[in-house]
Order: structure tokens, then C-alpha cells, then sequence
């Protein structure tokens, strides 16, 4: 999932300072990410703070498609209804569309976010990467060029690396990540905490997932996600602006979405899933 798309939203809505028979199928070439089409139904799990938050509700479209030698495009949507108490009700929509070459040297991204039918936010640019970094430029907000530091990650690359780390048994993944959220113009820097692998056959999921026949043979990972605002003050242990749990299958599908902005937790079932024909590389 394109973790920071989903922040995006609630950010612009001013709520943040952001059985059946399965048979296996043999598991994926190691990096090969599913073409898939997931919704996934959110509603608020839980509120905290000062901010009282008395309802979310709404839904995510997710279409990945693509592969590796042409590339990975998703298309994105969001659609939220947010209740932050003393009758003030929010209405988003958030539309995305992005293309990532699949070894990550190109990089392009539009998208447009709607409050209340009223747009509030529109970014349109693309990045590319070099030897010595990334370029980015900007058409929308307005036209601007950016020079990001050659480490950053785009956003298919970065779930590729996740995954690269859990197969290694890594416990932990720490990566400047950019993908063109909010104005295009932030770098997040991103800590990811892999939990202990989950085996084929154990804890049967109950959503969309649990019939799937390809999912079936796959291993997944309990996964939690930390985006921290880059070049902010250092006074002590930073809090991220936002954390995303999920549990992220082999081959790049998520479930079990938990969104945790602080002040509030909303959770994300898979409600639908189809998987796509992988176009084979020529």
C-alpha cells in the first residue's frame, strides 16, 4: 500500500497537525510484486488525546498493476467521512495516480484532494534518480525543483525492500522515503518494524483474504510503518506523525490495515480483493 496517500487525507481535513477449499499455489519469484485490485472499509477503531474524534467511516480503492521491466502503476482512492464532534463533519476524497519504473530510477506522481467537494490540494510532478541522487520536478502546487539525497526511496521500491528484509529475518528497516504527498515537497524518513513471520496455514485471516487461493501458499509479516517528519527540531525522541500497521503478504498485498494518527486509530478491512494477470517480462 502506498502508506503515505492514505495520512494525506485527514492531514487536509485538518484532524492532524496528518469456508471454502483453498488450494496452495506455489509461493512468487523472490521480488515479484501481485498486480491486484483490494478495498478495504475503514471506520474508526479508536480516539485519544485532547482531539475527540466521534466517527470515521469510508472506504480505500487500491489497483496495482504491472511488473518489473514496465514498471508499476497504482491508482488510488480514498473516500472518508470524518466526524470531529460538535456537529463538524468532513467529506474527503482523495484520487491518486502514480508509475514507478521497476528499478526505481523514474518516478511520477498526480494527485488531488477534495474536502467537502472543494479541492485543497492538487500535485502533479516527477522524480528521477542518478548517480549521485534524486531529482524532483514539480509541475503542481506550483513549478519547483528538489535534490533528495540518493538514498531515498520511492514508494514500490520501498514495500520491495520491506519485503527483502523480512525474507532476510530482519527485525528492522530504516529508509528517507518520498512519494510526492501533500505539497511534494516532503521527505519522510521512515523506521519499519517487522514482526515474526506468519506460515502458510497459521492464523487464517477473516476478511477478503481468507479464500484467496494464491494468499493460501504465502508467507506474511505483521508490519508497522513510522513516518517522522524530516529535518524537524531534535528535541529528544521524535514522534512520528503518523504509524501504519498491517499484515504485508510475499508478494506486496496487505491486510489488517490500522492507521494511527496520534489522536486517533482507524482500522481497514479487506473487504474485496481480486487478483490481476501478471503481465510476464519480455
Amino acid at each position: 500500500m502506498t502508506r503515505v496517500h492514505v495520512a494525506m487525507q485527514f492531514a487536509a481535513a485538518g484532524l492532524i497537525a496528518g469456508s471454502c477449499l483453498v488450494i496452495a499455489q506455489p509461493a512468487p519469484a523472490a521480488g515479484v510484486l501481485a498486480p491486484h485490485r483490494a478495498v478495504y472499509d475503514l471506520k474508526l477503531s479508536k480516539s485519544r488525546g485532547k482531539r475527540s474524534i466521534e466517527m470515521v467511516r469510508g472506504r480505500i480503492l487500491y489497483d496495482f498493476s504491472g511488473n518489473a521491466c514496465e514498471g508499476y502503476a497504482l491508482q488510488f482512492r480514498q473516500v472518508s467521512e470524518i466526524d470531529s464532534g460538535e456537529g463538524k463533519m468532513a467529506l474527503s476524497d482523495l484520487r491518486a495516480v502514480t508509475w514507478e519504473e521497476g528499478n526505481a530510477k523514474t518516478f511520477r506522481f498526480n494527485s488531488e484532494n477534495k474536502i467537502n467537494e472543494r479541492v485543497v490540494d492538487t500535485v502533479d510532478g516527477n522524480a528521477g534518480r542518478d548517480g549521485s541522487g534524486v531529482s524532483v520536478k514539480l509541475l503542481k502546487p506550483q513549478t519547483k525543483n528538489l535534490a533528495l539525497d540518493s538514498k531515498t526511496a520511492f514508494p514500490t521500491e520501498h514495500i520491495r525492500r520491506v519485503i527483502e528484509a523480512a525474507e532476510a529475518g530482519k527485525s528492522l528497516l530504516e529508509l528517507p522515503v518520498y512519494d510526492g504527498s501533500e505539497s511534494g515537497e516532503k521527505v519522510f524518513s521512515t523506521l519499519t518494524v517487522i514482526g515474526k513471520v506468519i506460515e502458510p496455514g497459521d492464523k487464517k485471516p477473516d476478511d477478503a483474504a481468507a479464500d484467496n487461493a494464491t494468499l493460501a501458499g504465502l508467507k506474511r509479516w505483521p508490519v508497522n510503518i513510522s513516518y517522522f517528519e524530516q529535518g524537524a527540531a531534535n528535541t529528544g525522541e521524535q514522534t512520528p506523525v503518523y504509524s501504519i500497521g498491517f499484515e504485508l503478504y510475499e508478494n506486496g498485498i496487505s491486510r489488517a490495515l490500522v492507521l494511527d494518527y496520534g489522536d486517533f486509530v482507524v482500522s481497514g478491512v479487506m473487504s474485496q480483493l481480486d487478483m490481476k494477470d501478471a503481465p510476464a517480462c519480455k
